[in-house]
Order: structure tokens, then C-alpha cells, then sequence
């Protein structure tokens, strides 16, 4: 390279501001704006605005801590009402299992067709009994949580606040 050509480049780096590739740097031209005073209507109106605001925002604050409290306390009873079932359920299987089990014994030691015959009728019998009552307690426990979160239903909980915000 020559140095005519070594110095062209360098005057173009330090133009394009450090760069040999960029494009060169241009200010942006500085532009004073006169001073307006806002009228004290509009103003006493955005004040009255942001007031107005800040009270809704307040109100709807309020509103929704309160749906979230009470969405809280339906969920914790449908929680537990849920474990509660899901026990029930698995004490009900343990105790059937552990009869059915207690049956197949009993029909091993049976020496006549006729008396296996009568030892399933009975077991049948009682089974169908049992399970009668057994989903009859399933039934009044299922009943029992959905009272307890009805009782607690957060939509019905205070139409006054609700009210409030429109």
C-alpha cells in the first residue's frame, strides 16, 4: 500500500469513529422548545384524573385480595375433603380385600358343592350389603365438602366491595 492510500484510510477510520466499515457519525441537531405553562383547568382536571385513578385501583386492590382469600379457603376445603375421600376409599378396599380374602379361606375348607354354594350366596349377600352402606358413607362425605365450600363460596361473599369499582 502506498501512503497516500495508508493515509486516506486512516482519515476515514477516525471519521466513521473508529470504525472503516461504519457509517460516519452525525449529530442530531439540537432544537430548544419554548416553555409553555400548562393551564391550571387542565391541570386541576389531570390531578382530579390521577386521584380518581389511584381511588379505583385502591378499590380494585381490595376486591381482588379478598376473591383471592376466599379462593384460598375454597381450594384448602376441596383439598382436604378430597384426602378425605381418597382415605375413606383406601379403608374401604382394605377391609374388602381383607373379606374376600377371609372368604376364599373359608371356601378352601368346604367338602361339598352344596356348601360352597351357600358359603358364596352368603358372601354375596353380605358383600352387597356392605357395599351399600360402603358407598352410602362415600356419597354423604362427598356431600359434606361440597356443602363446606358452597357454605364458603367466595362469589356470593361481599356484592358491596364488588359494586364499589363500577
Amino acid at each position: 500500500m502506498t501512503e497516500a492510500t495508508t493515509a486516506t484510510m486512516q482519515a476515514k477510520i477516525v471519521k466513521n469513529n473508529g470504525s472503516p466499515f461504519g457509517l460516519p457519525n452525525y449529530e442530531i441537531p439540537k432544537i430548544d422548545l419554548p416553555k409553555m405553562e400548562v393551564p391550571p383547568a387542565f391541570r386541576e382536571l389531570a390531578d382530579k384524573g390521577v386521584a380518581q385513578a389511584r381511588d379505583t385501583y385502591e378499590k380494585a386492590k381490595a376486591v381482588t385480595e379478598k376473591a383471592t382469600d376466599q379462593l384460598k379457603d375454597a381450594y384448602t376445603t376441596a383439598a382436604k375433603g378430597a384426602t378425605d375421600y381418597n382415605l375413606k376409599v383406601i379403608e374401604i378396599a382394605r377391609t374388602n380385600t381383607n373379606t374376600a380374602v377371609d372368604n376364599a379361606y373359608e371356601l378352601l375348607g368346604v367338602k361339598s358343592l352344596s356348601e360352597f354354594v351357600e358359603l358364596s350366596t352368603k358372601h354375596a349377600r353380605k358383600q352387597f350389603e356392605v357395599m351399600a352402606a360402603q358407598t352410602e358413607e362415600l356419597t354423604e362425605l362427598a356431600q359434606k365438602v361440597a356443602t363446606e365450600i358452597t357454605v364458603k363460596d367466595w362469589r356470593h361473599g361481599d356484592s358491596k366491595a364488588s359494586n364499589k369499582i363500577a
